[in-house]
């Protein structure tokens, strides 16, 4: 059985869902992270230095990294539909989910604080407009490159490097990436 350590609020603990929902798996959840069991305690560290959710263990695996949880998944259940096996294919697969983890998670960290988290050290106008800038910057060169390319991220099929839009169409996205909300 595999089981997944974060709660369902998690972005990053949405995306394995998601990724488990398109993969037809069943996933043993168990709630960590602020308003559940810390993660700070020492059980979760041994499994994650990191302290940070998600954790997927699959018998004597641990994996954290949701990006690399769902590009594990995504090999072990063969679903070269959404992992393709072609180097090429797969490296724009992987680029742009490297993306989205490293560049635009980076550009709205700043207003997440900020806005959603209220967090107190988040609340200065000048960087929350810096962050929004950026972000808008980055998400048009997302919408360029869709433009050019193809209607997802990386192509004209659907892989682990989807888009937005076309994703409301997939009850998976819907139940565990958009709240549940079409």
């Amino acid at each position: 059985m595999l089981k997944l350590l974060g709660k369902a609020s998690s972005i990053n603990v949405r995306k394995v869902l998601w990724t488990s929902h398109e993969l037809g798996l069943t996933l043993e959840r168990e709630d960590w992270g602020s308003g559940f069991r810390s993660t700070q305690e020492p059980e979760f560290l041994a499994l994650n230095p990191n302290g940070l959710v998600p954790v997927l263990i699959d018998g004597a695996r641990v994996l954290w990294e949701s990006n690399t949880i769902c590009r594990y998944l995504a090999g072990r259940e063969g679903r070269r539909d959404l992992l393709p096996q072609e180097p090429g294919a797969r490296a724009a697969v992987e680029m742009w989910m490297d993306w989205q983890a490293t560049d635009l998670n980076g550009a709205w960290r700043y207003v997440f604080m900020s806005r959603v988290r209220g967090h107190a050290d988040y609340q200065d106008a000048a960087s929350l407009a810096a962050a929004e800038r950026e972000w808008n910057r980055l998400m048009g060169l997302l919408d360029a490159h869709l433009a050019q390319h193809g209607p997802y991220a990386a192509g004209a099929a659907f892989t682990l490097a989807a888009y937005q839009q076309r994703l409301l169409q997939r009850p998976g996205y819907v139940q565990h990436g958009a709240n549940g909300l079409p």
